[in-house]
């Protein structure tokens, strides 16, 4: 889902896999910008305790995370919440232009 900041892209994804788990699909939602709001999740009906929640930090780890899940066919829907936020862990660590 593509879209400016602040559109509903997140609540949107949110709605889905609330949507998903009522058919006892299973969901991951990986937070790379360390902001999903359990509360907020679970006023849209997303089952939290159902929901397999990961907090990279770096796009790497984030791209790997979601390598490993759809690749072991363990899950159904997976979130990437938000490819914007990710950042190479060379740019983390300040090397690049170095």
């Amino acid at each position: 889902v593509f879209g400016p900041e602040s559109c509903g892209k997140s609540t949107l994804a949110l709605e889905v896999i609330a949507e998903a788990q009522k058919k006892e699909s299973i969901c991951a939602f990986i937070d790379v910008e360390h902001a999903l709001d359990p509360g907020y999740a679970k006023l849209i009906g997303v089952n939290s305790e159902e929901l397999y929640v990961s907090q990279p930090n770096s796009a790497e780890e984030a791209l790997s995370i979601a390598e490993t899940l759809a690749l072991s066919g363990a899950v159904d829907i997976i979130v990437i919440d938000s490819v914007a936020a990710m950042c190479p862990k060379m740019e983390l660590e300040g090397e690049m232009g170095a």
